[in-house]
């Protein structure tokens, strides 16, 4: 039996279901709307050059965001947690795609705004 609803485009697992007028992904809570994912992936794609957290919600320089999974800090053993309020983001073009960049607990870093919500 072919799967025939979409991967999470968040964590990539194949473990989603439809919700309503929505997509969910069980593995990190993730949700996007069934209509607008083609549209979306379109946008994205074509490189309008707008930064969009997880949600799709497009994301400016001084905005709060929350993170939506944990992420491990890469030459460390921390890790920020799901949850953390990170506020004044500053959008950057950042390579291998961290293009936010903000201050944490744990110092200046570098963050991917797919793994980020608009607070």
């Amino acid at each position: 039996m072919p799967h025939t609803v979409p991967a999470c485009p968040q964590c990539g697992l194949e473990n989603t279901y439809p919700d309503g007028s929505n997509y969910v992904c069980p593995d990190c809570a993730f949700e996007w709307p069934q209509t607008a994912q083609a549209a979306d992936s379109d946008a994205a794609e074509a490189g309008d050059g707008i930064v969009r957290d997880a949600n799709g919600n497009p994301l400016a320089d001084g905005d709060a965001v929350i993170l939506v999974k944990d992420l491990k800090v890469k030459g460390s053993s921390s890790t920020l947690k799901k949850g953390t309020k990170i506020k004044s983001i500053r959008l950057v073009d950042g390579a291998d795609g961290h293009n936010v960049d903000c201050k944490t607990d744990l110092g200046s870093m570098l963050l991917k705004s797919e793994f980020l919500k608009k607070a």
